[in-house]
């Protein structure tokens, strides 16, 4: 009966907010995200708490402020996604512009597939429904929801452009696959991992337990590993996709050694991105939470 509740709430949710005009299901989203948000205290504990950790010596005011922007930015996000089967090749571009793209075109030219790297940043669903749009559409690494008819029916909307999902706990064999036939895998690769799974590497100060799957691949199968990160530009009133250049991998040869330096590139890469941005990054996830061994937990909530 619960699933079955939350599979009707979903489907009712999506489909009330996709058909609305796309200001008022942003406008909707938002309020939405501003009530969970406040009736979820973990949450404000933690946008808190890493909002300190990154930016110590940032005025509190300017910390809360930025908190408030994230809220706005996932309520957009939101709004933004019930109306993915609206959006086309014709449209997408005043919803959507590319910046860097010869970055990425460079990479998948060379024949040996893209790692997309990116994070939870701005409306981070839409990164890929508007790339597969452009027509590059991509793979991208999911964490099946517990309820297979929610997972369902948000895997729908996301490969409702051309974009198909590969189940994490299955990833390997068929990023490898992938790869080797010149395609894209996009992973967002900004959150906490298990300690069985990560490399403790800096990120704003701090070490964190970062996966290390991304360069273990990009090492083993030479693929370009592009950054790419979507943002609201205010004066545009557009989402800006942006790549980068790829990122130089260290190859010495030491598997681990590398995987470990390549993984703090990465976060490095990352870091940049979300000091300029700052209120387009998810801090609500507990980003520091598996600590080493013997090491006391950073939250204690």
């Amino acid at each position: 009966m619960r699933k079955a509740l939350e599979y009707a709430g979903a489907w009712l949710a999506l489909k009330s907010l996709g058909l609305l005009p796309r200001a008022l299901a942003r406008a909707a989203g938002v309020a939405v995200a501003q009530v969970a948000y406040w009736l979820r205290p973990p949450l404000r504990r933690a946008a808190r708490f890493n909002l300190r950790l990154a930016f110590p010596e940032m005025p509190e005011g300017d910390r809360r402020r930025i908190a408030r922007r994230l809220v706005r930015q996932v309520g957009w996000m939101a709004g933004e996604f019930s109306q993915f089967p609206k959006y086309t090749r014709e449209n997408i571009e005043s919803i959507v512009v590319l910046e860097g793209f010869e970055n990425f075109d460079a990479a998948q030219r060379r024949g040996k597939g893209v790692l997309f790297l990116t994070g939870h940043m701005g409306a981070w669903e839409l990164a890929p429904y508007a790339q597969a749009l452009y027509g590059h559409p991509l793979h991208f690494l999911v964490r099946p929801l517990d309820n297979e008819r929610v997972d369902r029916l948000i895997n729908g909307y996301r490969c409702g452009s051309g974009n198909q999902p590969i189940e994490k706990n299955q990833s390997a064999r068929a990023m490898l696959r992938i790869l080797g036939q010149g395609g894209t895998v996009g992973i967002l690769m900004d959150q906490n991992a298990a300690l069985e799974e990560g490399v403790f590497v800096d990120f704003f100060g701090t070490p964190a337990c970062t996966t290390s799957g991304l360069a273990r691949i990009a090492l083993r199968t030479e693929a370009a590993v592009v950054p790419g990160f979507i943002h609201w530009d205010p004066g545009m009133r557009k989402y800006r996709l942006a790549f980068d250049r790829p990122v130089e991998l260290t190859r010495t040869g030491e598997e681990d050694r590398d995987a470990r330096e390549n993984t703090a590139r990465f976060n490095q890469v990352l870091e940049a991105y979300i000091r300029r941005f700052p209120d387009q990054w998810l801090w609500v996830h507990k980003r520091w939470k598996t600590r080493p061994p013997g090491e006391p937990p950073l939250y204690s909530f």
